[in-house]
């Protein structure tokens, strides 16, 4: 039986005094084998992420069916206000706990990342500084990785195939390059050169920012997101569900990705080293500096063109005589063009 009527129905909702969301699921079932060294790698991760982001920033951790350890501890720094929301669930898979942390709200950016990331300084002005400089940005990384522009990134190349702010330039940070790809377990056989020229798009002095972007930590526009609210996810961890999700939607809705042109993140991966706790200890505190702009104009898909720069270009830049020559075109030197 109802008396009455809910004192709060048909009022209208406050809103949000938050600007950007950060996203981290969390599995920690257990401390041992693999997961030995995760729980002090998650404590390391987010006292990082709690030192550099403003005090507008929207944390949400979704705990994705993580031991009682693990549990208090999240409990505890929710309840101390560093975090703004936790959701625990049983193990429903990465991407199914990111959906969970989006529905339900509405941030025009928001920050997904894995909980052995290691947060710098500065990562998230730079970020906004590439959205606000790039309209077209739909995703921005902080970690620049190796030759990313060939992966989805036809559209941005298309759009700029022609202009001098499209080009090759010299690496500023190869050691934060070979740091990630030490941490994932590659072998030292790579193409070096991949360390000393990197695709970039420039707007006079003012920013430049790396063509393309990985996802383990990044922060996309909300209408990219969106888009993924409804696709039904049947794996825990898969690599084709990150595509799904996070990747092919920044094409769909002619957005491009870009990466900051340094370094602002570490991966730190499922083992302990002692230079995890000294760069956290370096980490100035950011929490009450200037809040960075918030701006940006909204992507909007135009099936045409997304099959036109997409499709039918893309298969132009996979013919090896077109693509030297595309390189040389863009300043990358002649002698290293022919094996890129």
């Amino acid at each position: 039986m109802r008396i009455g009527n809910n004192p709060r129905k048909n009022d209208k909702q406050e809103a949000t005094d938050y600007l950007h969301q950060v996203i981290i699921p969390v599995y920690i079932p257990n401390n041992e084998g693999y997961f030995s060294d995760c729980f002090k790698i998650l404590q390391i991760c987010l006292d990082s992420l709690f030192k550099t982001v403003h005090s507008k920033t929207f944390i949400t951790i979704v705990n994705n069916g993580s031991c009682e350890e693990v549990v208090n501890y999240l409990n505890g720094v929710y309840k101390n206000g560093f975090i703004k929301e936790l959701i625990h669930t049983t193990n429903i898979g990465k991407n199914n706990a990111v959906l969970k942390g989006l529905k339900g709200h509405y941030f025009m950016y928001v920050t997904i990342a894995d909980a052995d990331v290691l947060f710098l300084n500065g990562w998230q002005n730079e970020t906004m500084k590439v959205f606000n400089t790039f309209p077209k940005a739909g995703v921005v990384g902080i970690v620049p990785q190796l030759k990313s522009f060939s992966y989805l990134c036809a559209n941005v190349l298309f759009d700029n195939f022609f202009s001098n702010k499209l080009k090759f330039t010299k690496v500023i940070n190869p050691e934060g390059i070979k740091h990630f790809y030490k941490s994932i377990g590659w072998d030292n056989d790579y193409n070096k050169e991949y360390l000393r020229y990197q695709l970039t798009i420039s707007e006079s002095s003012n920013c430049k920012a790396v063509i393309g972007s990985g996802h383990f930590v990044a922060t996309y526009k909300n209408e990219v997101l969106e888009q993924n609210l409804k696709i039904k996810i049947d794996e825990y961890i898969s690599s084709k569900f990150d595509r799904l999700l996070f990747d092919v939607p920044v094409t769909k809705k002619g957005g491009w990705r870009l990466t900051t042109e340094n370094n602002y993140a570490y991966h730190m991966g499922n083992v302990y080293e002692e230079w995890m706790q000294k760069v956290l200890d370096d980490l100035e505190d950011e929490s009450k500096r200037i809040i960075p702009l918030y701006s940006g104009s909204i992507l909007k898909s135009n099936k045409i063109m997304y099959f036109i720069k997409n499709k039918l270009f893309n298969k132009l830049l996979k013919n090896n005589f077109f693509l030297r020559h595309f390189y040389i075109n863009k300043r990358l030197p002649k002698d290293i063009a022919q094996n890129y």
